[in-house]
């Protein structure tokens, strides 16, 4: 997770191109009214109990027909104007042009206890953002994103949240592995909820255009309703905002770190000025540690967005955001400044995210190269990173030579521990006992706050597609059971024991457990 040495590179973009003739240019707008499509027959399979909470709905409205028409897109709330987004933004390093809300509507916005709620619909039709696509999204993806939404919240992960998960009636058309064999599936709808739902590829647009005044007239309105303590726009404002967009950012990716989650599809429109985790496509859990996995399959041969270079991938993201709000600031060297305090930070914030998930609470000039000598262990084997640093809070400082017999189920083979590399274990296990000496933290503390860090329960991909293939057997009790089970990912759970466990074999390799297109 070490960040690579790069040279700055901030300047203004290149006008953006009419790429096709397929494509809609919505100019000098962040965004275009459109009316949901009606669906056929909507059901409505699953709703959060707290963001109904949170938005102010009671679980009486949310059983009415008002509820469900108004959350598939049939009807539309008194007084509102349902909109889509304008943004541009960087898909696997290329400068794409306009994209935009394809398939998300923007239904109202609700302030309720001092919160402010943005919500939208997501699979509900076609936009002028949508270009050659239907606007719709398949039961897969939806419960999917449903899901992860609300784990990941629970996970204490900066998100978007879901407030309900629906079928819409209609079957949707879709090529999953983008290999030709396209078949018809369940369509869904779900809507999402955050403060926001802007990118940083709403800003790059206008400053691709050369759009100044649209683009002032965005960060201006981002400022006023989201960074309002930053005070009245001016260049320091400017550059206070992107300085704090910088700190959130990074600060949700130390998290995706933390606990071994993989985005799988970093591009700078999926990246939420707000510093939330946006767009669950395809996204995934480490099961075997290694820094080099992705869960894309458009991203298999490059590797752009795997695991250990999220980081790394953040910043570069952050540099175009830089390049966009340079016509603002038009001064180089401060920009560069808070982009090269991220590499700081980060370094700082990594080695302490990982300290706490070993439970040492002090400093230790060796503390990193304790930490470098496990990653690099770990990588030898295939090894479970989450059920591996849940057991290993049971591990008994004065008698470390129990400790692969205390984390032996993280391992996927044990009989892959050769002598060369239990010997490896054997030391650094020895290394760790010393340190947890130096510590002199009680046992019981130590294992308290280790798993209050290391979740015992994820949203491991072979459990989404357990519920999705029920699903499209029409059991949907699945969805409700890890629902359930992830709103309390750090308690033990005995009843739910057997989430607790590596990845099934018949899982590996099986299309939705191993890796995942972005066919949604």
């Amino acid at each position: 997770m070490k960040l690579n040495n790069r040279d700055t590179f901030i300047k203004n973009l290149p006008a953006d191109p009419i790429l096709e003739n397929s494509r809609r240019q919505v100019l000098q707008s962040c965004f275009s009214f459109v009316t949901p499509k009606r669906t056929k027959k909507p059901e409505l399979l699953h709703v959060s109990p707290e963001m109904l909470e949170n938005i102010g709905i009671s679980k009486e409205e949310a059983t009415e027909k008002s509820f469900l028409d108004i959350f598939t897109g049939n009807d539309i709330l008194p007084n509102t104007k349902p909109y889509a987004m304008c943004y541009g933004g960087h898909q696997f390093g290329n400068w794409a042009g306009q994209l935009g809300d394809g398939r998300a509507i923007n239904l109202t916005e609700i302030a309720h206890k001092n919160n402010h709620w943005a919500l939208q619909l997501k699979g509900a039709g076609e936009t002028p953002y949508s270009r050659s696509a239907d606007g719709l999204a398949v039961l897969r993806s939806s419960i999917r994103e449903y899901l992860c939404s609300e784990a990941m919240h629970h996970l204490g992960v900066p998100t978007t949240r879901a407030l309900s998960l629906a079928l819409s009636g209609d079957q949707v058309l879709r090529d999953v592995m983008y290999d030709g064999n396209s078949s018809y599936e369940k369509g869904a709808i779900v809507c999402r909820v955050a403060p926001s739902f802007l990118r940083f590829g709403n800003y790059e647009i206008f400053t691709a255009r050369q759009d100044y005044d649209t683009l002032k007239t965005l960060v201006d309105y981002t400022i006023k309703h989201f960074f309002i303590h930053l005070g009245e726009p001016s260049k320091e404002t400017y550059l206070a905002f992107f300085g704090e967009v910088v700190q959130r950012t990074l600060d949700m990716i130390i998290h995706w770190q933390r606990v071994g989650f993989v985005h799988g599809v970093m591009n700078t429109d999926n990246m939420s000025i707000l510093g939330l985790t946006i767009d669950y496509g395809p996204y995934g859990w480490l099961e075997g540690f290694d820094f080099g996995w992705t869960p894309n399959t458009t991203d298999s041969q490059h590797k752009r967005y795997r695991y250990g270079n999220q980081p790394n991938i953040g910043l570069w993201n952050l540099y175009q955001l830089a390049n966009a709000l340079y016509p603002l600031i038009e001064e180089v060297e401060p920009l560069e400044s808070i982009l090269d305090q991220y590499r700081t930070d980060f370094e700082s914030k990594s080695l302490q995210m990982m300290r706490s998930k070993l439970g040492l609470t002090t400093v230790e000039e060796s503390d990193k190269s304790l930490i470098e000598e496990l990653t690099d262990i770990l990588e030898l084997t295939e090894t479970d990173m989450t059920i591996f640093f849940r057991l290993l809070s049971n591990f008994n400082a004065t008698n470390p030579t129990e400790g692969i017999e205390i984390v032996q189920e993280a391992f996927y083979d044990l009989t892959e521990i050769s002598d060369g590399f239990s010997q490896k274990w054997k030391d650094w296990f020895y290394r760790y006992a010393n340190r947890l000496e130096q510590e002199g933290l009680p046992a019981m503390e130590r294992k308290e706050k280790m798993n209050a860090i290391n979740p015992k329960y994820v949203l491991r991909n072979y459990m989404a597609q357990l519920a999705i293939d029920d699903a499209n057997k029409g059991n949907y009790a699945l969805i409700d059971e890890l629902f359930q089970l992830l709103k309390k990912p750090y308690d033990e759970q005995p009843e739910n024991e057997k989430w607790f466990a590596k990845r099934p074999d018949w899982a590996r390799n099986k299309i939705g457990c191993s890796m995942l297109s972005c066919s949604s």
